[in-house]
């Protein structure tokens, strides 16, 4: 094929260079997609590749990077070259370009085999069991993993896989708004006009660096009180008490699960799982799995509907299953998040085990009210609100001494046994 001139900001030329994994964080305005999409495209070209685009949700080829790689392959006069599907983009020499959500499709990315790249867009939401599952996948003789992604909070996992502790054989880079040349006027008056306004968000936004917290994260002083404290860390399984599940049921949302012990004073969290487009019985079977002692699994209130495709509901099912069920009275989301304020300074947190679950509650936030400009008094309901919820049930089931309980006549029996 005939050659071509492109341009790339300096920062970006490691690119090229062999490398496992290849991490490009920073603000707004660096162009580190821009350039990632450009060097795989010219990659794909020079020799036949199999490129896996991802990110941790995506529901629709129009939430991935194809759109970007389109507009790229104009922009370098590639298109005689590349075919454009609507789920998919080829190369005449057999290159091609494949997306995928990694949340949505855990058991359809273990099935990837032969891929050369694989590119994690917005890679500061990829939670530890997507990587845990994505890494091992991508094994073919010098394959890589490329990463372009704006940091949120420093204890998210990729900001600590890949930035604090990166592994070995790893370029990171941080490339930011000043190492673009082509950086654009409009961009700058914004940029100048946060940093004027608010500093915290302008280091965030345009210069990559952490935020100490997300604006209006509803949990931020009380993980962080947890943090300092030191009750964020390994949390051992005590096989002398039971253990406790609660839930949030979901379908196309997560279902999201917590394991609990309680010891002395002490509330311990153990264990984290979700999933989602699973059966109740998937989830009675990762239970019975994790080879814990077991003593009530809480569900939330709408564990009492019956479906239509079982005739049952999901309390029936597990009560079946042999499996000690209580449904969490259904207090308000108000005084579900006060009752879980009221217990976080008992909780331990296995660091591990429950970091995708930590990750979650790190993000739970507060939704913008978009006329008034100002948080609402609602929370937002996203991928974090899950485990949120989940949350929010084992505070309000726990606390037996909880007036707003006792005022409902309910009696917290089972969780101390």
């Amino acid at each position: 094929m005939a050659a071509h001139r492109a341009e790339f900001p300096e920062k970006v030329r490691f690119l090229f260079e062999p490398s496992r994994y290849k991490v490009l964080y920073g603000g707004r305005g660096g162009a580190k997609s821009w350039g990632v999409a450009r060097a795989l495209l010219i990659q794909a070209a020079a020799s036949p590749l199999r490129i896996l685009c991802a990110r941790e949700f995506q529901t629709s080829i129009v939430e991935s990077v194809h759109h970007l790689l389109q507009a790229q392959i104009e922009a370098l006069g590639l298109l005689s070259f590349y075919e454009v599907q609507n789920n998919l983009i080829r190369g005449a020499n057999g290159s091609e370009f494949i997306f995928a959500g990694l949340r949505n499709n855990v058991t359809k990315i273990k099935s990837f085999e032969g891929v050369d790249r694989v590119w994690i867009e917005e890679a500061q939401a990829v939670s530890k069991s997507s990587w845990e599952t994505l890494i091992p996948t991508i094994r073919k003789e010098g394959s890589e993993i490329w990463l372009t992604f704006n940091p949120e909070l420093e204890s998210d996992e990729t900001y600590q896989r890949f930035v604090a502790t990166p592994p070995r054989d790893a370029r990171v880079v941080k490339i930011n708004w000043n190492d673009n040349p082509w950086f654009p006027e409009t961009l700058l008056q914004e940029k100048d006009e946060l940093k004027g306004r608010d500093q915290d968000g302008y280091l965030n936004i345009w210069e990559g660096n952490c935020r100490v917290a997300l604006d209006g994260a509803i949990y931020a002083r009380e993980l962080g009180v947890a943090q300092e404290e030191g009750r964020i860390r390994s949390v051992p399984y005590d096989a002398t008490r039971p253990v406790h599940t609660f839930f949030d049921l979901g379908w196309a949302d997560n279902t999201s699960i917590w394991f609990a012990q309680t010891v002395g004073g002490e509330l311990r969290l153990i264990d984290y799982y979700s999933n989602n487009q699973m059966p109740i019985q998937h989830y009675i079977l990762v239970l019975q799995n994790k080879g814990y002692v077991y003593g009530t699994d809480w569900l939330p209130h709408d564990a009492k509907a019956r479906t239509i495709a079982t005739g049952r509901s999901v309390e029936e099912i597990m009560i079946t299953a042999g499996r000690r069920v209580r449904v969490v009275p259904n207090l308000s989301i108000f005084d579900g998040i006060n009752a879980a304020r009221t217990v976080f300074n008992r909780c331990y947190f296995d660091e591990q085990k429950c970091a995708e679950g930590l990750q979650s509650l790190r993000h739970y936030r507060y939704e913008v009210d978009q006329n008034m400009k100002h948080f609402s008094a609602r929370p937002l309901h996203d991928y974090h609100s899950h485990a949120a919820d989940a949350f929010r049930y084992f505070a309000v089931a726990i606390e037996e001494d909880n007036p707003l309980a006792s005022a409902r006549g309910v009696r917290m029996s089972g969780w101390r046994k």
